[in-house]
Order: C-alpha cells, then structure tokens, then sequence
C-alpha cells in the first residue's frame, strides 16, 4: 500500500481494518507507536476488536517478524476464518543494513505464507518519507500494490522461485583492522568461544551479551564444520555502537526460511540461525560463490 503522509496512512489503513471488522476477521496492526495512537484515535471504539503491536519490538531484528505472524495467523484465526494484518517494517529511520533485512524480510514474506489463502497481510510504505529506490523495491517484492483507492497488479513483481534462490546481496567488507580467527575442527571451537569473548570484551560488550554472542558463533562454526566446507573464519570488528561478528565457511545455504522457523526434532540445522536472531540485534545470511556468511550486530 503506498501512501504519502501519516493522515492518508491513518484514511487507508483504518478502511482496511473496519472492513475487517465488519467480516468478523481478526486483525492485528503491527506499525510505530505513534501510529499506533492515530489509529485507535481514528476507529474509536472499533479500536477493542483490533491487536496492536509496535514494531519497533516485534521488528526490531526483521528476521523475528515472520515468526510472530505465524504465531498470530496460527494462535488468532479459527479454522476456516480470514485474518488480516497490517505490517510496516520499512520506515525512514531504519539504517542501511536494516534496510536490506527489512526488505529480505517484506520478499520472503511471499514464501512464507504461500498456502495461506486465508491471510491477507497490507504492507504500508510512505511515499512522503521514502526514497525512490525503496518504493521500487517494493513492487518487486508484492504481487499487489494499492494506493488512494486504485490497486492493480504488480508487472516488476520477482515471483517465487527467484524470492527462494540463494540471497545474494553484497555486503561491506570487513574493516583492514578486523580480528580474525581460522577454525578447522571441533577442537578449534574451544578457541572460537574464548576469542569471541575476549573480543567483545575489548568492545565494551556488556558480560550477558557476550555470553550470548558466544554461544551463537558457537552453534554456527558447529554448523560450518558439520554441514559446511569442514572450516571457517571468524571475523569480529566495530561499526559505530555495535559490534560485529561474521563467520564465513565454503558452504551452500539454500534453505532462505530457515533461520525464520523454530528449531524442529523432525528438521536437521536451523537451531544456531534461529538462536542469533532471538539474541542478535540484526543478522545477515548471504550465499556467494565463495561459500556462506553469516554476519551478527550486536548492540554495545
């Protein structure tokens, strides 16, 4: 939904979700606080039959919002109901890495929801506050656009099978003065996690953090050395208020969902890219020709 200015995002969304109301279909607003308090000022006591939640906690990582619409079409709807959601991860604010992610976030939403003909989730981006690439993206990214009462099919929309290949969009290079450590078998692991923790020590990570950090790059150059090329590097280094651990292995990822589902008994991997996204403020996956990477914030 394209929209420019928060008073034509308050007229179309709150359309949206009367109608909702009207065909008994639970809805759940997922935008800024801010917004937030527009709407339930704009619906009133229409305002009861809508969940709220701000994205700035459910999106603060991109990767985490999938989960929560799994959990809300899963644990909201009854069988045979339609739900509708209304998500907006793309907002002006968001630095450059989480831009990317968020926009990752809005293609993979299409895979993820595939064969769920019963949701119908409205993606808002504001052509006021937006960068005209961005709004490109966008119609690459949903097969629908809508705006000021017309909606028309999206003709630049990428489709499934290229939303499901290999990501891969270039990141920065690490900085000339990053730490990095070689890693080639289990035994090596020992090393990764005190390195991980004299690293960010050095960084100012508070001591709980790093505790998590450490058991994330733990799982995932497991990960690299039992499903990967056998060997990996890690490379830690700052960037502003964050620090930023990156393990790189000669491994495919071919799997673009996994790090957006929990870990399942039935389902091998997939438990050390779900832990960072629980305990990492972003995280990156791209497969390149050289192998995998795996790239973690953490706020200092």
């Amino acid at each position: 939904m394209l929209y420019s200015g928060e008073d034509a995002f308050v007229v179309e969304t709150s359309a949206f979700i009367r109608a909702g109301i009207e065909a008994e279909e639970p809805t759940l607003v997922v935008v800024s606080a801010r917004k937030i308090d527009r709407l339930r000022e704009e619906l009133g006591a229409d305002a009861a039959h809508v969940a709220f939640a701000d994205m700035a906690d459910v999106g603060a990582n991109p990767a985490r919002i999938i989960p929560a619409w799994h959990d809300c079409v899963g644990g909201r709807a009854a069988p045979g109901t339609r739900m509708r959601g209304i998500g907006e991860p793309i907002y002006a604010s968001r630095s450059a890495d989480e831009l990317v992610e968020s926009q990752r976030h809005e293609s993979l939403l299409n895979l993820a929801f595939a064969d769920a003909r019963a949701f119908w989730l409205l993606c808002p981006y504001d052509t006021q506050a937006l960068g005209p690439a961005v709004i490109a993206e966008a119609f690459r990214s949903h097969p629908h656009m809508t705006g000021g009462g017309a909606a028309a099919v999206s003709s630049q929309y990428r489709g499934l099978d290229e939303i499901a290949a290999p990501f891969r969009a270039p990141l920065p290079e690490p900085p000339a003065d990053a730490a990095r450590l070689a890693f080639g078998d289990e035994a090596d692991l020992a090393s990764v996690r005190r390195f991980v923790v004299s690293e960010l020590a050095r960084r100012g990570v508070a001591g709980e953090r790093r505790g998590d950090l450490t058991i994330v790059v733990n799982e995932i150059a497991s990960n690299s050395l039992r499903h990967g090329s056998g060997a990996g590097e890690l490379v830690i280094w700052s960037a502003g208020r964050r620090a930023v651990c990156e393990i790189r292995d000669g491994g495919e990822f071919d799997d673009p969902l996994a790090d957006r589902r929990p870990p399942s008994a039935d389902r091998p991997g997939g438990r050390g890219l779900w832990m960072a996204n629980q305990l990492c403020d972003l995280v990156q996956v791209r497969s390149l020709d050289s192998g995998t990477v795996v790239r973690l914030h953490l706020a200092i």
